[in-house]
């Protein structure tokens, strides 16, 4: 049986696509190579699926004198990875990007081990940037983001089948619409602070689910409000929602466009990111699928003006992200996998 390593995290949003592909292979043994945050916990669920943890290295987006260790702390990280890659022998390595995979896609360029990776953003991020220099193929969510490189296939974001699977539940005893606030698997602190701020106007039009991340939890009580650290059970939550607001990063708002989800994106600020969710978040604008408003200019009575709007024009949402190409990323990307594994 051939042999397959997955990576890719830091987040869910890298996580969840790989395993999404997983769902597709046939005829591979699966391995996973990680760190030792939430794409540990979450692997911890896929009991045929082989968790391997890895030093990672990550640039942190601030001037501090932990990025000088980082070339240090890389070709240690690279020389783990080649004896983990050497041991084992994978047929492929796929990707996610993420810092988490940069290692392992030089790794096993080293050792002659094909690598397929895969950018879930408008643009490329640094881990993809450096990468594709790697890799023999390059996957992009969207179109226009590898055109003109002849490395890059557009297949669109991988989306796990149980996402389409979920099952609306009575978290309410009223008729009122439902807004699911979310803000990554991580959560964020700015929509949980302008939710929590605002529950009372909130609260008198919607019930509102809100995910928060598990670190910004603490138990809030109020009338119309479910509170949930993280949800498991995600594709419930989403087929118990009319409209979300979110981050604008790739994962979840193409889940999203799939399930035909009328989102107000709030995308990260340039100040804390490279601006991929702006991107995003613009892109999805352009095409119909959402509202947006960026951090920078929030006000709290636009905020609620754009969510009466999305309410009120649902349909048009609906039938917007209904006309968009559903390409099926899990197949097309299982067939690379197999046609570079050979």
């Amino acid at each position: 049986m051939k042999k397959i390593v997955l990576c890719g995290g830091g987040t869910a949003g890298h996580v969840y696509p790989a395993l999404a592909v997983a769902e597709g292979l046939k005829g591979f043994e699966i391995h996973y190579f990680g760190g030792s945050g939430m794409e540990k916990e979450i692997l911890k669920n896929y009991p045929n699926i082989t968790y391997h943890e890895i030093p990672t290295v990550k640039l942190e987006r601030r001037l501090t004198p932990k990025n000088l260790l980082i070339p240090l702390k890389l070709l240690k990280a690279i020389h783990f990875t080649k004896r983990e890659l050497k041991s084992l022998q994978p047929n492929i390595v796929f990707s996610k990007g993420g810092f988490v995979s940069v290692p392992v896609a030089i790794g096993a360029k080293k050792l002659g081990i094909p690598v397929i990776s895969h950018e879930s953003d408008l643009s490329f991020g640094l881990a993809n940037k450096i990468i594709l220099r790697y890799c023999q193929c390059m996957c992009t969510t969207f179109e226009k983001t590898g055109k003109g490189n002849s490395k890059c296939v557009y297949t669109g974001q991988p989306i796990r089948h149980k996402i389409f699977e979920g099952k609306k539940q009575d978290f309410f005893k009223n008729n009122l619409p439902v807004l699911l606030v979310l803000g990554g698997s991580l959560g964020a602190k700015f929509l949980n602070d302008v939710t929590q701020e605002n529950l009372d106007e909130l609260t008198k039009k919607f019930n509102v689910i809100h995910i928060c991340g598990k670190k910004n939890y603490k138990e809030i009580k109020h009338k119309n409000y479910l509170l949930l650290p993280f949800a498991e059970n995600i594709e419930d939550i989403f087929a118990s929602c009319d409209i979300v607001v979110s981050r604008a990063g790739s994962g979840v708002i193409n889940e999203l466009l799939a399930l035909e989800k009328p989102m107000l994106l709030l995308p990260l600020s340039k100040k804390a990111s490279r601006g991929d969710q702006i991107e995003n978040a613009k892109y999805f604008k352009e095409k119909g699928y959402c509202e947006m408003m960026e951090e920078e200019d929030f006000d709290f009575q636009k905020f609620s003006q754009k969510l009466e709007n999305l309410q009120k024009n649902a349909l048009k949402f609906k039938k917007n992200m209904k006309n968009t190409a559903k390409n099926d990323a899990v197949l097309q990307i299982c067939n690379l996998i197999e046609k570079f594994s050979k």
